[in-house]
């Protein structure tokens, strides 16, 4: 079962008298409950986090294994993906205890939206202050619209897609154009085509790693999460000995090793990789740590992504990876640096970008430093562009990406 959940909370003051509230929605936009709190006196930032898990234990309560939050708390929203340091005190328990809930659904993703799409959970949490107590709306029998009278989910997931056609013409992208996503393997599509289904499904995942496997954690942290809608089809390894190995078979994720020197060329190199990705039918391919240079297939066209530690194309090519691109920043004295999530291309560090990530670079930087405040933004940028192409709003264009929608 899925539930989407608004959230709203707030304060008269801040501190002042404050109201937690939120609304429950089946996936067809039935709604299934909608109640907001009276805190007493308290500040924005609680009753933002109060909201939120008085959502999770309502939606646990009713059976939800899926949840979609939606919170117009930027903040909130920020501290959960990890964007943004929780340094409150009074928020630290409230935080870990909404990631405790968050770990008891199969999925869980919080995401922000504008106030203005958020109006019912803000209605009631107003109207809880008003009374200065607890209230409740009644749920209409198979209304669809709410007391509030905004679009239920359902027909608001429409109103968009009718929008997208409306904007698009042709449906079917020429070659120069495409639009990717799980479903578009074997034809081009646009992101209009792509039924709810298709972006609700779970997108497999082909990780290649060569090291230590830290970004298939990262990755593998995020599923357990609920915040990335995806499972880890296959862990390929081009060396047998390095931590990542046993890491990807304490995580119990399955794993195949394939070494270059094991094969007669790199034809043979990339044709057993290709074998194991095919055979686990791999959505998307991430590259996290991979050193070696194989040849993708025309299959897997802009179906494979690589992270660099660097902004590219500044720092990238044949022997710049790890330390070497944190010491090459260094000496450059660049000021800035960060990471790039790019499609691979049969060259090294070449292809469209999709999400760059910046960090500053401090005075008195070592490599290792840097690697690490680096490596905090990788952790953010690999998801956020699993899950757009997961949602189909990857459009490559040349050697250019555009997001849409």
């Amino acid at each position: 079962m899925k539930v989407i959940v608004h959230t709203d909370g707030g304060s008269r003051g801040n501190p002042g008298p404050a109201a937690a509230g939120f609304t429950l929605d089946d996936a067809d936009g039935h709604r299934l409950q909608a109640k907001a709190f009276f805190l007493g006196e308290t500040t924005n930032n609680v009753a933002e986090y109060t909201a939120l898990i008085k959502a999770l234990e309502a939606a646990r309560k009713l059976g939800a294994e899926q949840v979609a939050v939606y919170s117009d708390s930027e903040l909130m929203v920020r501290q959960l993906s990890g964007a943004y340091k929780v340094k409150s005190e009074a928020i630290r328990p409230l935080f870990e205890q909404v990631n405790e809930l968050r770990s008891q659904f199969e999925s869980c993703l919080v995401r922000h939206v504008r106030r203005e799409k958020n109006e019912q959970a803000d209605r009631i949490v107003n109207q809880a202050l008003d009374a200065r107590r607890d209230v409740e709306d009644k749920p209409v029998k198979g209304s669809q619209r709410s007391a509030g009278g905004s679009i239920n989910p359902k027909e608001e997931r429409k109103e968009e897609r009718e929008k997208v056609r409306r904007s698009e013409a042709p449906t079917i992208l020429p070659s120069s154009v495409r639009t990717f996503s799980p479903s578009s393997i074997a034809h081009v599509v646009t992101t209009s085509e792509l039924d709810d289904a298709t972006r609700q499904k779970r997108i497999r995942l082909g990780v290649l790693i060569s090291g230590g496997g830290r970004t298939m954690l990262n990755l593998f942290d995020a599923i357990k999460r609920g915040e990335l809608n995806a499972e880890i089809a296959v862990v390929i390894s081009s060396l047998s000995a390095v931590a990542g190995v046993a890491r990807a078979r304490n995580a119990g994720l399955p794993l195949k090793i394939v070494r270059k020197k094991d094969c007669a060329d790199l034809d043979a190199f990339s044709k057993q990789i290709e074998k194991e990705l095919d055979a686990a039918k791999v959505d998307l391919v991430v590259q996290g740590g991979w050193l070696c240079l194989w040849k993708i297939p025309p299959q897997y066209e802009n179906r494979v992504m690589n992270i660099h530690p660097a902004l590219l194309p500044c720092f990238g090519g044949k022997g710049m990876w790890g330390h070497h691109v944190h010491e090459a920043v260094l000496a450059a004295g660049c000021k800035v640096s960060g990471c790039t999530v790019h499609f691979c291309t049969n060259e090294y560090d070449k292809g469209p970008i999709i999400v760059q990530r910046t960090c500053p670079v401090q005075d008195d930087d070592t490599p290792d430093a840097l690697a690490e405040r680096v490596f905090e933004q990788e952790c953010l940028a690999y998801p956020e562009a699993i899950e757009l192409f997961a949602e189909g709003r990857l459009q490559v264009e040349g050697n250019r990406v555009w997001v849409r929608g």
